[in-house]
Parts: structure tokens; sequence; C-alpha cells
């Protein structure tokens, strides 16, 4: 951190949390007190009207507070989540500005609507998992492909499919082929991240999972995003041409509509049981979710979705 960032970060914090010792903001700032003395010398000679009271620390004159930011207890609220949905899902510096802005905005509020946010948030939160390895390594490839997209260089990576589509020749040569893109940007989709892109092997525009790419890496060749594109405009081609119709009892239907499958078209009370209406791309799409209900459920129709359930189920008697 510079020391203009770090000068307006122990700005915020005085005006926050109101009187801090030197060396309380040295061990925030990961420097020295000498350091903290000279910012705050620093900070006085600009104008900024500090007290400083022996023992206790600096704090701000009552009545100083930097330029208001008008907001209501709503739209606070929603930039703090917007900020903890952004800590979640990004890493690197993205990540750490979450961290920033969530000070900027906490600072600035008055104090009576600060306090109106936090009643807030004390009943309105996007809770934080723990992040773990696999997760960083996601942070990494999406912090990556960002700066891809906004330098508008072409990526090249490794890619696991489920099967959706059949390989090109190219692809079929070998196994582990590899994708060359221009990456046209990135959306949160379906609980994932997705990068929506020019494949070359297929002269189209694809969406690929970030998460089943391997061996990313960014290449010096730039392309030019086409004028008529919009990252916004954009949406993924539905392809589920083919219908299931799977009857379970109340307490399936129930859990299959809290999870709200993305093959889930509609669900209808049937007597004492419901009618689950499924469009997917093939049969396999619906077996992790057939499986898990057991025989709380039964495909009705098609065919072909039983004789492909039968399959997998003689598969796994072998097993055990």
């Amino acid at each position: 951190m510079n020391k203009t960032d770090r000068m307006l970060a122990i700005l915020l914090r005085l005006q926050r949390s109101g009187t801090l010792r030197a060396e309380d903001l040295a061990e925030t700032f990961e420097t020295s007190v000498r350091t903290i003395y000279r910012d705050m010398q620093a900070l006085s000679e600009a104008g900024v009207p500090l007290l400083g009271t022996p023992g206790s620390g600096y704090s701000l004159m009552e009545g100083y507070f930097l330029p208001p930011v008008m907001l209501t207890a709503d739209e606070a609220l929603a930039a703090l989540i917007g900020a903890d949905f952004t800590a979640r899902h990004f890493g690197g510096r993205v990540r750490l500005g979450s961290g920033s802005f969530r000070e900027k905005i906490e600072a600035v509020l008055p104090p009576d609507l600060r306090r109106d946010v936090e009643q807030l948030r004390e009943t309105t939160r996007l809770l934080i998992e723990n992040v773990s390895a696999a997760d960083e390594e996601e942070f990494e490839r999406t912090e990556l492909l960002r700066r891809a997209v906004l330098e508008r260089r072409n990526v090249r990576f490794g890619y696991t499919k489920v099967g959706d589509e059949a390989p090109t020749a190219a692809e079929a040569a070998s196994a582990s082929a590899s994708r060359t893109v221009s990456p046209y940007g990135l959306v949160w989709m379906r609980g994932a991240w997705m990068l929506i892109a020019y494949c070359h092997a297929r002269e189209a525009i694809r969406h690929f999972r970030v998460s089943r790419m391997e061996r990313l890496a960014a290449l010096d060749e730039t392309f030019r995003l086409p004028d008529d594109f919009r990252l916004s405009d954009y949406r993924a081609p539905d392809d589920r041409s083919m219908r299931a119709i799977v009857r379970a009892n109340a307490a399936a239907a129930r859990m299959v509509r809290e999870q709200r499958p993305y093959y889930l078209e509609s669900a209808e009370a049937d007597g004492a049981d419901w009618r689950l209406h499924f469009r997917m791309r093939r049969n396999e799409d619906l077996l992790p979710l057939l499986l898990s209900l057991g025989s709380s459920a039964e495909v009705i129709e098609p065919p072909e979705l039983r004789e492909r359930l039968r399959e997998e189920l003689r598969s796994m008697l072998k097993r055990y």
C-alpha cells in the first residue's frame, strides 16, 4: 500500500472508530510506528483536524467528516452484501478491494444510519464459507481470465467435458487437447463462474465452466471484440430437447423444488404424490438426481431413461 492510500485508510478508520493508537495503526497497516507518526504529520499539514492525546492515541476533531455518500439504509445494505459476494467469489486484488470498499462505505455513513445498517446486517447476511484449496485455485483462474478479458488476450486451457458435445476431429486426436479461445467475459451462472468466449476450434461462441479448466495460460496473441457483442445480452443456447416426467412422494418433491435444479421445468400435485417435469440434453443429466431420490421417485417417461437408470443400478450392484 502506498503512502496516499494508507493515509486515506487511516482517515477512514479514525472516522469510523474514534480514537486509535499509533501502535494499533502500525499493526493494521503492517508498517512502523515512526511511519504512522509521519503520516499523521502529513495529514495535519494537509488541514485534517487531528487530535493527539498522550496515552490514548489519535482522533478526529468532533464534527469533521469526509464528504458524505447519500445512501439509504437499504442502499448501503445492498452495497455491503455485494461486497460480501465479491469477497467470496473473487481472488487477488478484487477480493482485497471488496474489503477496503466495505470499510469506506461503513466509514462515511452517518452514525445513525450506520446503526440502522448494522441492525439490517444482523438479519440479512451472505454467509462466507471457509475457502478451500480448490476455491483458491479457481480464484487464481478467475483472476487470470478477468485480466485476459480486459487486455483482450487469447487464453489456452485443457477442458474436462461432461459429454454434452461430440469432439471435433482435432480434439479427438488427443485426449488432452487444449482449447484456444478469445475470452469475451465472465458470467456467474447456475452457481458457478462461466467464461463466455470464441472457441477457435469450433469457430463459434461457447461457454466454459471455469472449475473444469486445467493448465490455464494467457497467450501473447490479442483479439478484437466484435462490435455487435454485448455480454449483458448474451444468453447460452437452451439445448434441452429431451423431456422426462418423474413421480415422487411429497418429501422427495419438496427436496427437488428447494434445490431448484437447472433441468426442472415444473412440479404439480398428483394426489398424495407429485409429478415433476424436466427438460434435459441427455438422459445422463438426470441420473445423479434420480439416484439421490432412491425409491422415493419413479421415472414415468421416457422409457429410455427408465432403461438407462436400470443399467446404472445394475452397474452399482456389481460394485456392492
